[in-house]
């Protein structure tokens, strides 16, 4: 089921290995979330995310599925509170700022009934491109691509991918104006 999971298939979480990831991840952000120590914050997150950039920070509380999908640039400031569902690959770009209490969510699940009691789910896949700002509360829908220098006022719901260099808000958010 793992390897159905990282090649975007749907798969089902109940699977053992998955289990022991989402512990361990589990176990690590408990970790992280706890310690106080900024160099030792670091190596938690280092050793929990697939890659996690120079100079960049993310604040406590932070919470995600395994850790592994997740991959962060340098210089990043994710601030109180996100919540990254990395079922499927979520990419942060550099200098990106994200405000608190965000959310990327990669997971999906069937719209059948039938498959969703199977314990069937799957995943599309998250970028958040160089110099993107989401401002408080923004929530990012599985499968959107946000373009560089976008701006995404606070309470948006991202359902779709927003080129670079604009201004989006609203739910769901709605490109208002280019920047510059």
């Amino acid at each position: 089921m793992k390897d159905r999971m990282l090649a975007g298939e749907e798969y089902k979480a109940n699977d053992p290995d998955l289990m022991a990831d989402s512990r361990r991840a589990a176990v690590l952000t408990a970790r992280y979330n706890a310690e106080l120590d900024r160099d030792r914050r670091r190596e938690l997150m280092t050793e929990l995310l697939g890659s996690f950039g120079p100079n960049s920070t993310i604040r406590s509380e932070f919470r995600c599925d395994y850790g592994y999908n997740v991959h962060v640039g340098a210089n990043v400031f994710v601030n109180w509170g996100s919540v990254f569902l990395d079922v499927g690959r979520i990419t942060i770009g550099d200098f990106v700022q994200l405000g608190p209490n965000v959310q990327l969510l990669t997971a999906t699940h069937p719209l059948d009934t039938g498959r969703r009691r199977e314990g069937w789910e799957g995943s599309a896949p998250i970028t958040v491109s160089d110099d993107v700002w989401l401002g408080g509360g923004v929530i990012v829908l599985p499968g959107v691509t946000i373009g560089a220098g976008a701006v995404i006022g606070a309470g948006a719901v991202v359902t779709r991918d927003l080129p670079p260099g604009v201004l989006a808000v609203g739910n769901p958010a709605r490109v208002v104006r280019q920047i510059g």
